[in-house]
This record gives C-alpha cells, sequence and structure tokens, in this order.
C-alpha cells in the first residue's frame, strides 16, 4: 500500500490549530499532502501546528479566518489557491458547542451556531467548488452524533448539525461527479484529562471508552483516499454509542 497517497495534493482544513482539526490536518500530511490551516484566535497553536505538519517534509501554512465573514471565506480560499495552486480536498472542520436550555437560548445564539457550524461550511464550500471541480476533489463536512440523536440541553447544535448533514448529502448530490461529499459525525470525543461526566459516557459505549481526535482522523483519511465514486455518506465516529 502506498504510504503517500495524498503526496501531491493540496488539503484545506478549517479551525486546525488544535483538537480534532490538528488531528486531521497531521494525519493528511503524514499521507503526504501539502496542508493549509485555518484559524480565528490561536495564532500560537496554528503556527506550532504548521511547524508539526512541517516536520512531515510537506507544505504547510497558517491563514487567519473568521468563518463568521463571508469575504474572509473567499480570501482564505484564493490565498490557499494561490500559495499552492491547487485545491484537492475541503475539511470544513470548525464549529462551535454550546450547552443551553432550550427555553433559555437567545435569536443571538442560535444565529450565531448556524452561522459558524451550518452556513461557513456552505460558503467555504461555495468559495472552493471551482477549484475543487477542476482537480475532481473531495469535501469533508465534520458533523457530530448530536446532528442525528437529540441532545436536550443542546437544541442549536444539533439542529445545526443536523442541517450540515443534510447539506453533505445535497452537495454530494449537486456537485457530482467532480466532486465527492462525505461527512463524518463524532460522538463523544476526548481529549487529555477525563472527568466523571465523560466517564458515564464511556460506560454507556458498546466500545466501553470514548472517542479521540485520532479516532476522527482515521475516517478523515479513509474519506480523503478512498475511491472517489463514494460520495454523500455519513459516517458515525462513536464507539457505537448512538445505536
Amino acid at each position: 500500500m502506498d504510504s503517500k497517497p495524498l503526496k501531491g495534493k493540496t488539503v484545506l482544513v478549517t479551525g486546525a490549530a488544535k483538537r480534532i482539526g490538528r488531528a486531521i490536518a497531521l494525519v493528511l500530511a503524514e499521507a503526504g499532502a501539502n496542508v493549509a490551516i485555518t484559524y480565528l484566535g490561536s495564532q500560537a497553536e496554528a503556527e506550532e501546528t504548521v511547524r508539526a505538519l512541517a516536520s512531515f517534509d510537506v507544505d504547510a501554512l497558517a491563514v487567519r479566518c473568521d468563518l463568521r465573514d463571508p469575504e474572509s471565506i473567499v480570501q482564505t480560499v484564493s490565498s490557499v489557491v494561490e500559495e499552492f495552486g491547487q485545491l484537492d480536498l475541503l475539511v470544513n472542520n470548525a464549529g462551535v458547542f454550546e450547552s443551553v436550555a432550550l427555553e433559555n437560548i437567545s435569536a443571538d445564539q442560535w444565529d450565531a451556531m448556524f452561522t459558524t457550524n451550518t452556513r461557513a461550511p456552505f460558503l467555504m464550500a461555495k468559495a472552493a467548488h471551482s477549484h475543487l471541480r477542476a482537480a475532481r476533489g473531495r469535501i469533508l463536512n465534520i458533523g457530530s452524533l448530536g446532528g442525528l440523536h437529540p441532545w436536550a440541553t443542546h437544541a442549536h447544535y444539533c439542529t445545526s448539525k443536523a442541517a450540515l448533514h443534510m447539506l453533505s448529502q445535497t452537495m454530494a448530490k449537486a456537485w457530482a461527479p467532480e466532486i465527492s461529499v462525505n461527512c463524518v459525525a463524532p460522538g463523544m470525543i476526548v481529549q487529555g484529562e477525563v472527568d466523571e461526566a465523560y466517564e458515564h459516557f464511556a460506560r454507556k459505549t458498546p466500545m466501553q471508552r470514548n472517542g479521540t481526535a485520532q479516532d476522527v482522523a482515521a475516517a478523515a483519511l479513509f474519506f480523503a483516499t478512498a475511491p472517489h465514486f463514494i460520495t454523500g455518506q455519513l459516517l458515525a465516529v462513536d464507539g457505537g454509542l448512538g445505536l
């Protein structure tokens, strides 16, 4: 098997200065891809991630992007294509998460959730469309188990991710056959110290543990290297928690 299946490819991963996005960017770089990441406030972490990406002997770039601003999104895609000359894979990873009782969610909170979790992936994909079409490229959206199952204190989050799941399938149908579009829906993903609340979820999970960022990154690598024929799919990475 080719140890560098993405050699010569260019990937853009949003919100990849840390956590799941960073893990995805690193596994794609290890597979040979040149990687651009976006960040908003995490400049120091983004610069450290770029150094880690470059250690795989690939080109790496960090671009500050405000995903709430349509013009910033367009400029980001243009900067990446100008730097690398192409775009083969867009990973819409950036998202926001908040716990609020349903009756207490304000209109501003609702709109802010959808702006980042649903509208931004749409605008990013739209900005990248012509480049991905020319490359017969791919889009991977990072959804959530919360978009498949209702969580009572996360109504705006769950609804925004459910919308992203449907957007993924719509884009897959609209932009075939040139662009394949898939979605990964992580379950309970933890990093570092785990408190008792998370251990509760681990005990409920058939695989008897919570997920890691590396579990999600492995799923991203699958969709980045799988046959282009695979499109419109939603893969839960949850250890069976959603069963």
